[in-house]
């Protein structure tokens, strides 16, 4: 549950970032009535993300054993490109991203008639869609691995947290850590997606797809079963497993050893150009 919470927390929180800054900027340059259009590209984007997650669902739901193993470690393996394109991408871009949207919305009026209209449309849709379409791949991924109802109340609560925050600083009413908040997520959000990739591997073993380094690395049944309430809890936030194999253990420490090595490495300022008079 708690993974779902968090990511959800973060992804909606970034989605509800994007829309205050757009509606920001639209009050301050005087352009306020036109905020309902923002909604409607929120509302398309929205409506997007469910309907590729329930096409998605059915689409597994048809297979065959075999080949829903097979599935399932291909949509884990789209969540964990998404999970990690989504931190890096988040780290590279916050310090830019205000001045992008405002760009885009300048962008959007400089067109004329209702095409103004359209184009901020879809300013805010593409910037919440982005959010909702990593969404659905992670939540799928999750799903699969913890059935039950505690990891879609652990989603929705994450999303309607991050609503609330959202608004809250939006009204000026919450002074947030952003950059505290992204970073730690970050970090956790990079162990989730460890634990999918080692999952992964597993699922593609399942389908008859993977059978290299199958040799039990070790086996903690006896100390700490997945079906334990601490083993179902790890299993959920990290992909452990009770008895993995030796490949799953490779693949989760390669990952997160990399992925924290180039996150919390120092950001490295860009390098000044000579202008080609001077040079």
């Amino acid at each position: 549950m708690l993974a779902p919470f968090l990511i959800m927390l973060r992804e909606g929180l970034e989605a509800a970032l994007v829309v205050g800054i757009i509606a920001t900027y639209l009050k301050q340059t005087g352009r306020g009535a036109w905020i309902g259009a923002i909604w409607v590209g929120v509302l398309l984007a929205v409506a997007l993300s469910l309907f590729v997650g329930a096409g998605l669902q059915l689409l597994h739901a048809g297979f065959p054993q075999k080949a829903q193993e097979g599935f399932e470690a291909g949509v884990a393996l789209i969540a964990v490109g998404v999970l990690l394109w989504m931190v890096f991408w988040m780290r590279k871009a916050a310090r830019t991203i205000k001045g992008e949207l405002q760009r885009s919305v300048d962008a959007a009026f400089a067109t004329p008639g209702r095409a103004a209209v359209w184009a901020l449309i879809g300013a805010a849709f593409f910037a919440v869609a982005r959010e909702g379409l990593e969404s659905m791949f992670f939540l799928l991924a999750i799903f699969q691995q913890s059935p039950g109802p505690a990891a879609p109340i652990g989603a929705l609560a994450g999303v309607a947290v991050s609503l609330v925050l959202g608004v809250a600083i939006y009204a000026g009413g919450v002074r947030l850590d952003l950059r505290r908040f992204f970073r730690l997520t970050g970090i956790f959000i990079l162990f989730v997606a460890a634990g999918l990739f080692a999952s992964a591997l597993r699922s593609l073993h399942e389908a008859g797809l993977w059978n290299h380094l199958q040799a039990p690395a070790w086996d903690l049944s006896q100390v700490l079963p997945t079906s334990s309430v601490v083993g179902t809890v790890l299993s959920a936030l990290f992909g452990y497993h009770e008895s993995p194999a030796v490949g799953e253990v490779i693949a989760w420490a390669l990952l997160v050893a990399v992925t924290l090595f180039f996150f919390l490495r120092p950001a490295t300022a860009p390098r000044a150009t000579i202008p080609a008079q001077e040079a």
